[in-house]
């Protein structure tokens, strides 16, 4: 059985992301964990991990913490329970989905800078003699 709330190694180690990050992450106001233990150690949920897989897939994509913490702000109100207003909601949808589209965006220009790298390494490749059987 599982406990409600893991330390920050339990955290790291689910995330792949170092105590480190994890840290800066909490300094930055992007994460924060959601209890302490009685020796003060950083004590996370299901919900912190979730947040910081999120950071953790916009990072490669390039994305500041400046636009990390707007589209969290973003889903945390779209994720909340309470009913919002049809403006609110409707101006919402529109944030994430401009996250949504610059995420689709980033992803495109990262395929073509892999074909890329790979076109360039092939190319060192054949460069090379054929490695001898042995």
């Amino acid at each position: 059985m599982r406990s409600e709330h893991m330390q920050i190694g339990e955290v790291a180690a689910r995330t792949e992301l170092s105590l480190r990050t994890i840290r800066h992450y909490e300094e930055t106001g992007l994460v924060a964990p959601s209890a302490r233990s009685q020796g003060g150690f950083r004590l996370y949920t299901e919900a912190d991990v979730a947040r910081l897989m999120v950071i953790r897939r916009m990072k490669p994509l390039g994305f500041s913490l400046d636009e990390m913490r707007d589209l969290l702000e973003a889903t945390d109100r779209l994720d909340s329970g309470t009913e919002l207003p049809a403006d609110e909601l409707e101006q919402l949808l529109h944030r994430v989905g401009g996250f949504e589209r610059a995420a689709q965006q980033r992803v495109a220009d990262l395929r073509t800078q892999l074909a890329r790298a790979e076109e360039f390494a092939a190319a060192l490749r054949d460069r090379l003699p054929p490695a001898s059987a042995t």
